[in-house]
């Protein structure tokens, strides 16, 4: 893929955000305790058919033959239209052990020394994502990568960065709000 071809889906996956209504502004709490005059609504565009298309078509040409993983309850769309996408299986990482049934924090088969994928929506912060992150590789998987759909740039990256996890965006804070 060209650079006019990444930043051609950049723009189509941009337009497609925005309209499904998916980027807000105002002001807005989030998950981590701070405000922001602007949110991503993971929830708006992974109910849209066509962001939920563009996204997944966009995490099938990075992520490999590696099997996938999806932070619950947000990346589960994600995780799972890219599973599709691709053939290749996924697992569900929940922010907790489930307190009936299994028990299970991790759903879905996972063998040991496994190459997993983790797939989010948004990184803020990135403690989500390590979080799973460091349950898989306590689950025995082997885990490098976190996809999001959108980097806030507010020090995912680098926070991943210290435990040795690449953190890959389709699309930056600063690229999708450009020219709004």
């Amino acid at each position: 893929m060209s650079d006019t071809d990444g930043e051609d889906a950049d723009a189509e996956l941009i337009a497609a955000l925005r309209d499904a209504d998916a980027v807000l502004f105002g002001e807005f709490e989030l998950s981590h305790g701070g405000t922001s005059d602007y949110y991503v609504d993971k929830y708006r565009f992974e109910t849209d058919p066509t962001c939920l298309r563009l996204i997944a078509d966009a995490y099938a040409e990075r992520v490999g033959d590696a099997k996938l993983a999806g932070v619950a309850l947000g990346a589960v769309p994600l995780v799972a239209a890219t599973s599709v996408e691709t053939g290749s299986p996924y697992v569900i990482v929940r922010k907790a052990a489930k307190e009936y049934g299994t028990g299970n924090r991790i759903e879905g088969e996972l063998r040991e020394g496994e190459e997993v994928v983790v797939l989010e929506d948004i990184a803020t912060t990135g403690q989500s994502a390590l979080d799973a992150v460091e349950a898989l590789r306590d689950a025995g998987a082997t885990v490098n990568r976190v996809l999001v759909v959108v980097d806030r740039e507010e020090g995912a990256r680098e926070l991943l960065a210290e435990h040795d996890v690449e953190l890959e965006s389709l699309l930056t804070a600063s690229r999708l709000l450009a020219d709004r």
